[in-house]
């Protein structure tokens, strides 16, 4: 039988077995830190105005609701009767349907606060989310979002 010749296989080294040095895995920890330490800041604040949007685009939809509630009742809910009543009416109606199916909470998962009569604005009542604070007033982040134009005035008082 005749020998083949096979033709000879390269030697590898250890080092190209190894995979990756632990210097080389740091290095790329590193660039990976780096570059999450600059965006991740960019988007620190949508969470935050995110809910603000919620809060006011709610707002505006229980404001419409509080209007055909005006138009249907010739008077806008007590304070008492709250918002509760665009989804179960108030007590002396008849065959009301609902204006809203649930009453939502404001995005910090409070509800939404309303007074009739209001003490704010041209409208007949006050409603506003107490924001991220969860209480009445408050300034930057804690601020209060109303249904009524700021000025210089407070917060409402209950």
């Amino acid at each position: 039988m005749e020998r083949m010749n096979k033709p000879a296989r390269p030697m590898r080294s250890r080092r190209d077995e190894r995979g990756f040095s632990l210097v080389e895995l740091m290095v790329v920890v590193i660039v990976l830190a780096i570059l999450a330490g600059t965006i991740i800041p960019q988007f620190a604040g949508t969470t935050y105005d995110a809910r603000v949007s919620r809060a006011r685009a709610d707002i505006a939809t229980l404001v419409q609701q509080l209007e055909m509630f005006s138009t249907k009742f010739d008077r806008y809910p007590t304070t008492e009767e709250g918002l509760d009543v665009l989804v179960t009416g108030p007590k002396d109606a008849k065959n009301f349907a609902p204006l809203i199916k649930e009453l939502m909470s404001d995005p910090w998962g409070k509800p939404y606060r309303y007074r009739s009569p209001g003490l704010h604005g041209t409208k007949t009542y006050d409603l506003w989310s107490q924001g991220a604070d969860g209480v009445d007033g408050g300034e930057d982040k804690g601020k209060d979002i109303t249904s009524w134009k700021e000025a210089t005035e407070g917060a409402p008082q209950p």
